[in-house]
């Protein structure tokens, strides 16, 4: 795909979405950093309806740890691997504590260095929370990338490289947003809504079905 069909997508999708941001529901960068920990493996609204009660009760990396892992448990055992979730938020909650004041660290590196926080969940936070133009790769945006032929990769790191070069500053801080929500409610893994796709004119999958 060349320069001016990526420019030409990324058009496209802010044209339908000016604003876009995450789904999920936070009101400071340290809810951010939970509700991407519990999110791994789960849908948002799954996580969502944990963390409004959560929060409610323990918004802070004190609060949390006051809790306790059984108390913990209490507010997200809905949610998938919940236990080892758990026990990740209070080692990463005293590690905020004992290294960073209680606050979340704004550089990839000790990010990265909490439990529970990979590569992609830093690269949430570090855009969602501090309008870094970083890109988190998860499974909607690797799909989206290799089959529109936007960013084609073997692996979520490639794939990230390559859009981090290749998508227009102009779209960088929101081009995240826009590629999940699309691969998300558009671009699905087993049958993409190509007939209802706002950039399928300029999309190289093979598959796709165009409106009439």
């Amino acid at each position: 795909m060349n320069a001016t069909k990526r420019y030409d997508i990324f058009t496209c999708l802010r044209a339908n979405n000016p604003h876009p941001t995450t789904e999920l529901e936070y009101q400071t960068p340290f809810e951010l950093l939970i509700a991407v920990i519990l999110s791994a493996q789960a849908t948002d609204k799954s996580v969502n309806q944990a963390t409004r009660k959560l929060f409610l009760h323990a918004n802070s990396a004190e609060k949390i740890l006051a809790l306790g892992e059984e108390g913990l448990v209490n507010f997200i055992q809905r949610i998938g691997l919940y236990r080892s979730k758990a026990r990740n938020i209070l080692r990463t909650c005293q590690l905020l504590i004992d290294y960073h004041y209680g606050e979340v660290p704004r550089l990839r590196e000790q990010l990265e260095q909490l439990p529970g926080v990979g590569r992609k969940t830093a690269n949430v936070v570090l855009n969602t929370a501090f309008g870094q133009p970083t890109i988190a790769v998860d499974t909607h945006i690797f799909r989206v990338s290799n089959r529109t032929g936007l960013a084609p990769g073997k692996t979520v790191l490639e794939v990230e490289r390559k859009l981090l070069k290749w998508v227009p500053k102009e779209f960088k801080q929101d081009a995240h947003h826009w590629l999940i929500l699309h691969g998300r409610y558009v671009c699905k893994a087993r049958k993409p809504e190509c007939e209802n796709c706002s950039i399928a004119h300029l999309c190289e999958y093979k598959g796709k079905i165009l409106p009439s």
